[in-house]
């Protein structure tokens, strides 16, 4: 597979804050055990977590504002 890099990431997230929350976020989510959901077997679970967010597959959940 192709290294993912921060770039690929940032089409997706609006800042290198919020790719570093979100990253994090999924990374625990996946080390708890939810199922991935891109084919990476040999890949550690942070780049399973950057993986997804650069597909698209992963984002924040938008809350309603007051």
């Amino acid at each position: 597979m192709a290294r993912i890099t921060v770039e690929d990431c940032l089409r997706q997230v609006e800042n290198r804050f919020a790719l570093v929350i979100l990253g994090a976020m999924r990374a625990k989510q996946l080390l708890k055990g939810s199922r991935p959901l891109v084919h990476a077997p040999d890949n550690r679970e942070i780049v399973k977590a950057l993986r997804e967010i650069a597909a698209g597959k992963v984002n924040f959940k938008e809350s309603p504002r007051n």
